[in-house]
This record gives C-alpha cells, structure tokens and sequence, in this order.
C-alpha cells in the first residue's frame, strides 16, 4: 500500500487525478542513529561496498588511457578539473608526446597550450616535464609500479601513484580524491580531513584485495549521486546505510532530477570507455531501474 502511494505521488496528473503540490508528498523519515560500535561500522562500511558493487558493476578510472604513462599524465592533469575535460585534451597531448623522452624534450610553451583548457597549466607543464625527464633518467622511460618510487615524481603524490599501481599494474590502492574523501566521512568510516590519514583509516576496515575497485565505487557514487554541495539522499539505493542521510534533498523526484551521468540518463565522463560500460541505451535501462529500487526505498520508510 505505502508502495503505490509512493508511485501515485511521483507519476503525472491525469483528468482524474490532480497534481500532488510538492508539500504534500510523503517523504522518508530522517531517523536517529544509535551509537555505533567500530565492529557495527565495519560491518556496515562493507556492506555499503557490497552494495555499491551491485549499483556500479561497471565502476573504472574515467580517464582515458592505454599504457601506464598516459595514465600518469593524465591523472597530474585531472588536478581541479574534470576527467571529461583531460579526456578532450589528452589525444592532441600523446600525439605530440606519445613517450617520456617526447614530453621530457617538450618546448614549455607548447606543452602549456595545449593542456591549457585543464587549468593550472603552467604547473602542470613544469611537473609533466620534470616526471617525463625523471622516467628518462632514472627509471629507464619507464613508469615505476612502486608506490615509494612514483612519489618522487614532480607533482605525484599518494593519490596519483594508487591510482596508476591500482589501474596500470594490479597493485591495490586506495584513491582518495576530494569525492572519496567526503564520502568516507558521510558514511562514518572516518572523522579526518587529511587524505593520507584517510586512506589509512578506510585500510583497516576493507581487505586489500578490495581497495582498487571500492575508490571507484565510492567515487563513481560521489560523482552520480552524493554530490557535495546537495546530495541525492531521496534517490539513494544505499541510504538505509548511510550515517548523514538527510543532509540532501529527500524527495525522490527532486532528487532523482540532481543524479549526473548514467544515472541521469546522460553518459560518462570517458570519450573512449571500456566495452563493459553502459551505453546510452544501457544508461536508460540503468536509470529505469534505479528509479524502481528508489521506489522501493520510499515504501519501506
């Protein structure tokens, strides 16, 4: 019964039945969290993942790449920008500077135009031509797949070097990005602000097998639907599970209009992406599909 209630307030008026003003739809109680021992939170940190696996079976890196180098630059790149935005940019970048030596060798100038449409790019340049000559110089044209290498790198840090050992060389990571970040704290796996120590926490609470594929899920999640300035809450499959439920808009209709990407019916931020990831008929179905699991929260508040 509270089921079709749910829909009959989310679907069109007709001749017989009057438009629903936003005000008179039912929405799902915010309700108090007991306090929760860490075993508890662990527990439910990893069905979140389970969970999340389930809604991004698809989940990889958004940038375009084909070998471990591209994959360095343009995650350097990615730094206060979109990956749509380095994906556009990337293909005239490898063309000119398809190897270290190349981009080791570049004339600044050159670099900075055309990277520029990443922003930041005369830094950007100065650590592409200084982690290129290093690659040259010390690693043979090769990028390391040791994190205690990568990191002394011009403008690589943790960050970057988890993002190419986990995607370029199968080494575990975790990535934690400005959505990852902000995440682990909604769901309550950590209080701390600091990337490093966050990434430290969150390693505790999963098995290292599963740190590759969970940043991707979370950041998937962060990017599609727990957005940082107005969360989808009412639109959110995990929200049973999540400690800051409410902190968005609650309404399932308003909040299914803030999903982006697959989830809003538009595709990724990846111009060449795997063979796995939903086209635009997949992301219709996937948008279907979300809305009746969305559906199913709204009755079971």
């Amino acid at each position: 019964m509270a089921e079709s209630k749910v829909r009959k307030a989310a679907s069109k008026p007709t001749a017989k039945q009057p438009a629903v003003k936003p005000s008179t739809v039912k929405q799902p109680a915010v309700k108090p969290r007991k306090p929760e021992s860490h075993l508890a939170m662990v527990r439910r940190a990893r069905r979140i993942n389970r969970e999340l696996a389930e809604l991004y079976p698809y989940a990889h890196p958004e940038l375009d790449f084909e070998n471990p180098f591209q994959l360095l630059v343009a995650t350097v790149l990615s730094a206060q920008t979109t990956d749509l935005r380095v994906n556009q940019t990337t293909p005239a970048l490898f063309a000119k500077y398809p190897t270290p030596e190349d981009m080791a060798a570049a004339n600044p100038e050159e670099l900075e135009e055309i990277i520029r449409p990443t922003g930041f790019f005369r830094n950007k340049a100065k650590s592409l031509i200084g982690l290129s000559t290093a690659l040259r110089d010390e690693f043979g044209g090769e990028v390391p797949g040791r994190l205690a290498d990568l990191v002394t790198l011009p403008g690589v840090g943790r960050k970057t070097a988890n993002v190419v050992l986990g995607n370029a060389f199968g080494v575990p990571g975790i990535t934690v990005d400005t959505h990852f970040g902000r995440l682990a704290r909604r769901f309550g796996w950590t209080t701390e602000e600091d990337p490093v120590k966050v990434e430290l926490a969150v390693a505790e609470i999963f098995p290292k097998s599963e740190w590759t594929m969970l940043s991707h899920r979370v950041v998937f999640h962060g990017r599609r639907i727990c957005h940082s300035q107005k969360p989808a809450c009412g639109a959110c499959p995990i929200a049973p599970l999540c400690p800051a439920y409410g902190e968005g808009e609650l309404d399932p209709e308003k909040a299914r209009k803030l999903l982006k990407y697959e989830m809003g019916g538009q595709p990724g931020q990846r111009l060449r992406p795997p063979s796995d990831f939903p086209g635009e008929a997949a992301a219709r179905a996937d948008a279907a599909a979300h809305r009746g699991k969305v559906a199913d929260l709204g009755a079971e508040a």
